[in-house]
């Protein structure tokens, strides 16, 4: 019998999505970036994505951040972020998450009041501020990346559904944002498998039909999320409320209303109009919990008016932990994780 392997990690959660932080027992990745670190997970050692996000150690609706050493010096830690989906750049509730886990760890000392640092994402680096009281991570507010609106009000047939409108934003992915009551929901949790297969279907259609390039990335990939987008309530003169609810392909209705999915939001309520610089969005998920996306400005690039945002949530702690895996184990897939784990376990 070969000898288990161990790593440790926090799992965590904001606003319901549970993003497991993987504090220690890796080695270090080759890479000049973190960026480059996250290529080389992705193309060299996807086992550890695979591991924690499927049986039997987890689900897909999980999300995986592994914290590395920071190779800008102005970042207190990296972290790269790991999907059912692949390997986003960028994500809303997994930085609230990873930020709470530095605080929590140690990595960041934790102090009363707001403090300031800033955390090396896979797409660069993101300011993060914490407001400490009686030594809890109450909340968090970190950058949501340049947003912009790519393709506005597009029709695109879908079988089943007939002709779906939708727009489409960048905001750490391309968002295919549609009109939750036009295609019959009321974002209410009983509909979560029926906002699955409907957002499904509309992937699927629009993945067929186009691709979509950023304006600096160039071509990242097909289309891989959604976003259900309910009625707006404006609640006071600068702050509106909205249901709302995330979906990434293949087949995952998100938990929270997703940093990157009230980013896209803030862009397509801008282009219309109907938001000014200063303004706060609250999109509330299937569950009722809660993000704030502040629209702080824009810039142009290109062709594009981008806007510029933050979210504002809070990351809960769930568990410490010492994962033990046992190659041995027949539900245990090990290819693709070995060369990261036991040159440091003998």
């Amino acid at each position: 019998m070969s000898r288990p392997l161990t790593f440790k990690m926090m799992d965590t959660h904001a606003g319901g999505d549970v993003s497991r932080i993987v504090l220690g027992g890796i080695d270090s990745l080759p890479g000049a970036t973190v960026r480059d670190q996250m290529h080389y997970l992705r193309d060299d050692a996807d086992g550890l994505r695979k591991l924690l996000l499927f049986e039997p150690y987890g689900i897909p609706e999980m999300s995986v951040d592994l914290i590395v050493p920071a190779t800008d010096p102005e970042a207190a830690a990296g972290y790269i972020i790991m999907e059912v989906m692949g390997y986003p750049i960028y994500s809303g509730s997994n930085t609230l998450c990873t930020a709470t886990a530095v605080l929590e760890a140690g990595i960041v000392p934790k102090r009363e009041g707001v403090q300031h640092f800033k955390l090396e994402a896979p797409a660069g680096l993101v300011a993060i501020e914490a407001r400490v009281e009686n030594g809890a991570v109450e909340s968090v507010t970190c950058e949501g990346l340049p947003s912009y609106i790519d393709t506005y009000r597009a029709s695109v047939h879908v079988p089943g559904l007939g002709n779906v409108t939708y727009s489409v934003a960048y905001s750490g992915g391309f968002y295919a944002l549609v009109d939750a009551a036009e295609l019959g929901f009321s974002l209410v949790r009983e509909e979560e498998r029926r906002l699955a297969e409907c957002a499904h279907r509309i992937v699927e259609a629009v993945q067929a039909e186009r691709g979509f390039s950023h304006y600096t990335l160039g071509d990242v990939g097909p289309l891989p999320f959604l976003h259900f987008m309910g009625p707006v309530e404006q609640v006071a003169d600068d702050f509106y409320r909205s249901r709302s609810a995330t979906y990434v392909h293949p087949g995952v209705i998100c938990r929270s209303t997703t940093g990157t999915g009230t980013s896209a939001r803030l862009a397509l309520m801008r282009h219309e109009g109907s938001i000014q610089p200063g303004d706060k969005l609250e999109t509330i998920s299937l569950r009722g919990t809660g993000f704030i996306g502040t629209f702080t400005g824009t810039q142009q690039e290109g062709p594009h008016t981008v806007v510029e945002n933050t979210i504002t949530g809070k990351a809960h702690v769930l568990a410490h932990t010492e994962v033990v895996v046992n190659c041995d184990d027949p539900l245990v897939e090990c290819d693709g994780l070995h060369h990261i784990l036991a040159a440091r376990q003998g």
